[in-house]
């Protein structure tokens, strides 16, 4: 019955294009925003970027977010950072440069930095940080290219990674189908929600992936709802 969830979708989603632009994409990070907070999804960022933190004290840190939308995920990060006395330097990266504008306007009173760039290019790959985050971000590359992007990431950090992403499962699958679609007012949101939960990971598929990156500090955690926790320390 679920034999279409058993290997991961190779669709490309309506975000994946960057080009997208205007009112449907701000929708769709408005959307975007709302499912974050009210699933768990940014507080699951914050625990893990909060793990790395505790294991590597030191006075301040830089972290960059990878596919950052529209920096809603970047404003929690700093408001926790500020609430909790954590002097924290945070950049955004995004290779759609709608989004970045998008964000730049989202975050006009923060202290935060936004740049328009493939992951893969190589005026991003000459940056460095103490962290990389990454949130529903990581399930729209292929085998080949996620694991080239571990290695690379892994490389650009001195202290960790954090990567928040979907479990692919039926329940998640068919609650993303049925009543996410039905809330959501963005018709990107409506086809890419669903199609994300059928790019996602299952735990051996991140073990793997893992494992071909050469990485073996980690700890892959399952959490509500329906997300894979995954901090990878140097």
């Amino acid at each position: 019955m679920f034999d279409f969830l058993k290997h991961r979708s190779e669709d490309e989603e309506l975000m994946d294009d960057f080009d997208c632009q205007g009112e449907v994409v701000d929708q769709t990070l408005r959307e975007l925003h709302s499912i974050n907070t009210y699933l768990g999804g940014t507080a699951l960022s914050i625990h893990g970027i909060k793990k790395l933190i505790q294991r590597y004290p030191k006075e301040s840190y830089s972290l960059v977010d990878l596919g950052c939308g529209g920096g809603d995920t970047l404003i929690h990060i700093d408001q926790w950072a500020k609430k909790n006395s954590k002097n924290l330097a945070l950049s955004g990266v995004d290779a759609n440069p709608h989004i970045i504008d998008y964000a730049k306007e989202n975050t006009a009173n923060r202290s935060m930095q936004f740049l328009a760039m493939d992951v893969f290019s190589e005026d991003f790959k000459k940056l460095r940080f103490d962290m990389a985050h990454a949130s529903l971000f990581m399930h729209h590359f292929e085998e080949r290219a996620f694991v080239k992007l571990l290695r690379q990431l892994y490389e650009q950090v001195e202290l960790g990674i954090v990567i928040n992403d979907l479990h692919r499962h039926p329940v998640s699958y068919y609650f993303t189908k049925w009543l996410l679609t039905a809330w959501s007012r963005s018709q990107m949101v409506k086809y890419d929600s669903v199609l994300s939960v059928a790019r996602s990971f299952t735990r051996s598929e991140l073990i793997n992936y893992l494992h071909q990156a050469g990485i073996t500090n980690y700890r892959l955690t399952w959490k509500w709802a329906f997300r894979w926790e995954l901090i990878i320390w140097k």
